[in-house]
């Protein structure tokens, strides 16, 4: 068994052919970026917020390894996404010679990422959670002609800041976000990710934290 390491993962050519090809088949289908870019800032940003709760390195790379392979499932189909690509990470993670209970973890984690059918149900679980649901900003939308946006492309778009920060003191995981109301009221905003953020508040309080949203400066939850 080996001890793979996050930077192992993030180099893994069949991976990054997965997360190509699963951002090709969103782009042929209408969504927003899914890419590399996407899959390493849910990396970081999930690494980021169990270092700043003062987990262990081995939670804090299991959380990155997570957060970087969770959309590989879109390779198949975006339907159900999250049970594919847990089972292809499983794959994979056992094929690299991953210890089973990290496979474990890892597969858990992927599997329990998308608001239709998961919730948080452990650290790197709700790290995952957090980190993807966090990322929301207009460079995410491939649609070039704004009369065809839809209602998720105008939220994306609208959303010129987002920033994930952790407050270890107060044991609050927050998410500012600056919304540009000539796109997107606030209002919209809240519509359309209700179920996102809900996840969100599940996922902080695996972590023992509240979750705060604010967008222009407006608390939210």
């Amino acid at each position: 068994m080996n001890e793979l390491r996050f930077i192992d993962i993030r180099n893994n050519q069949e991976i990054n052919a997965y997360i190509a090809s699963g951002n090709a088949v969103l782009g042929a289908l209408g969504y927003t970026d899914h890419s590399q870019a996407h899959a390493g800032k849910a990396a970081n940003n999930a690494g980021m917020i169990l270092r700043e709760l003062c987990y262990d390195e081995k939670t804090i790379e299991l959380a990155q390894i997570a957060g970087y392979m969770h959309d590989i499932g879109n390779t198949i189909n975006r339907t159900d996404h999250a049970h594919s690509g847990a089972l292809m990470a499983r794959q994979i993670l056992k094929e690299l010679g991953m210890h089973y209970d990290d496979i474990a973890i890892i597969t858990s984690a992927i599997g329990h990422h998308d608001e239709k059918t998961g919730t948080a149900v452990h650290p790197v679980s709700a790290a995952l959670i957090l980190a993807d649901k966090s990322d929301v900003h207009r460079n995410r939308v491939r649609n070039t002609v704004k009369e065809n946006f839809d209602i998720h492309d105008r939220v994306n778009y609208a959303a010129i800041r987002s920033v994930l920060s952790v407050d270890r003191e107060h044991a609050v995981i927050q998410l500012d976000i600056t919304l540009d109301e000539a796109i997107c009221s606030v209002l919209d905003y809240f519509e359309i990710f209700l179920q996102r953020m809900i996840m969100c508040r599940r996922a902080a309080e695996i972590l023992e934290c509240k979750f705060k949203l604010t967008a222009n400066d407006v608390k939210i939850i």
